[in-house]
């Protein structure tokens, strides 16, 4: 009875003139949205791996030097695409591309696409993930508010209750039928997006990626499911298929629209951010004074005294070593303690930030399958952090490099030695390994359970759809 019921569903679906041209609509825009992804992804993955390698070019080929005039001339590490980006770039171009490693700092992140995109262009910038969690849902609403509003309307409703046919049934056999003829739309989309990934994959990261699609995939389908489930349901206790529409609307508009900006709101008024200014200003006063209370004099008389015991002498110029590389390098370690302490502060409120706008998938389920979605594809907060990370675990043991091999083979007030070019290819090239599955998805267990949450209830209220409204 319920392959019937879809069947006749599916059938209807197909030669319903608002499916068709709403299909068309939106798989063009699909398709769209995934060559530009495409396109995108190519051109910033070929331009991130000619510039890593010129990069390493210039260090490894520059001239001989003082090691520490190396580490102020520093060199840029550059952050990779990932794959999935071209579905979704989530905060990708809002955070920065590269980031400049040079002694003594931790530079901010630059060259962020958004600051570059005229008004007009960040108003019309679809993504395909933009596309499947919002016009998508709005394409649903619109095949199936009628589903049991407009068969009640057109009185065939209670005929077919009349016969006995059981509501969960005809809500099951409805939402299959709502369901096959979304596939006819998804299925051409998801080919063609299996397509650019095999087409744009290099050699052996393929079976890296396909948990990760799958998953998304996963994500997608139980959102869309929420969505069939929700219009069924209020089609099935209204009155009429107006009423039907206008409550689904207004479904959509706060889930897709509403609750987005509410919760970015809420989120960012529990959890504040410094402003720019505010986060250097406070980050360069802990420089000064240091973040243990003594000054950077005091510090460096203390490791005076403590390098002039160890190796039994009574003034700089006796040492064996370079006591300026020396206090250079216990320099660079307290700053570290003051990077670590203010960008861990920042990073952690992002991370509230993006707790609270998941926990908001309690209200919409969009919040939740939009920060899934950004997780799965690598362009989500935390992995910009893992890069951030990486890149600054690097930059240090660039310095400490530089200043350990000055210590080692100058003395103190030697500025002119200079290091031989074999030292520059000592250094390892820059490279970044992003967080598994467990981890990106670890990072977002609120929206997984609350996606499986808003599931499990949609489809529980169309499988104890007992009583139809007949009037």
């Amino acid at each position: 009875m319920i392959a019937r019921i879809a069947a006749k569903e599916f059938t209807d679906t197909l030669r319903d003139g608002r499916y068709r041209w709403s299909a068309v609509i939106v798989l063009t825009l699909l398709a769209a949205a995934l060559g530009a992804g495409y396109r995108n992804w190519r051109d910033v993955a070929a331009q991130h791996d000619r510039a890593a390698q010129e990069m390493r070019a210039f260090w490894v080929n520059q001239p001989a030097k003082n090691p520490h005039s190396a580490a102020h001339y520093g060199l840029w590490a550059f952050k990779p695409r990932t794959m999935l980006s071209m579905v979704d770039q989530g905060v990708d171009p809002y955070v920065g591309v590269a980031s400049y490693l040079e002694a003594h700092k931790q530079n901010e992140f630059r060259f962020r696409p958004a600051m570059d995109a005229t008004a007009t262009q960040r108003f019309g910038q679809w993504t395909a993930a933009g596309i499947l969690q919002v016009l998508l849902p709005l394409l649903i609403v619109v095949l199936a508010f009628p589903a049991f509003a407009g068969e009640k309307e057109l009185g065939t409703l209670r005929q077919l209750v009349s016969l006995g046919v059981p509501p969960a049934a005809l809500a099951g056999g409805k939402a299959l039928g709502i369901a096959a003829a979304l596939g006819t739309l998804l299925v051409p989309a998801a080919i063609l997006g299996s397509i650019a990934l095999v087409l744009g994959a290099a050699e052996g990261t393929m079976a890296l990626e396909w948990p990760r699609v799958a998953l998304m995939a996963l994500s997608y389908l139980g959102y869309f499911a929420i969505f069939v489930a929700v219009s069924l349901v209020v089609s099935a206790r209204v009155s009429s298929s107006r009423v039907a529409l206008l409550v689904l609307l207004a479904f959509w508009a706060a889930n897709s629209l509403v609750a987005p900006r509410v919760f970015s709101d809420v989120a960012r008024r529990a959890a504040p951010t410094p402003s720019a200014f505010e986060f250097l200003a406070a980050m360069d006063a802990d420089l000064k004074k240091g973040i243990d209370g003594h000054s950077p004099s005091e510090r460096t008389e203390a490791l005076k005294q403590e390098v002039l015991a160890k190796y039994g002498v009574s003034s700089v110029d006796s040492l064996p070593v370079n006591f300026d590389a020396i206090s250079m390098q216990r320099g660079e370690e307290d700053a570290n303690v003051v990077f670590d302490k203010h960008y861990g502060a920042l990073y952690d409120a992002y991370q509230r930030q993006n707790r609270i706008h998941q926990f908001g998938a309690v209200a919409a389920p969009l919040l939740a399958v939009r920060s899934l979605s950004m997780g799965l594809a690598g362009t989500d907060v935390e992995h910009h952090r893992a890069f951030a990370q990486s890149a600054e675990s690097y930059r240090r043991m660039l310095i400490a490099k530089m200043n350990g091999y000055m210590a080692e083979h100058s003395r103190t007030g030697d500025w002119d030695s200079t290091a031989p070019t074999s030292l520059w290819a000592e250094v390892p090239p820059f490279e970044y390994e992003a967080p598994r599955l467990a981890q990106a998805v670890a990072a977002h267990w609120p929206a997984v359970w609350l996606l499986v949450g808003w599931v499990l209830v949609a489809a529980g209220a169309v499988v104890r759809t007992r009583k139809l409204r007949l009037d």
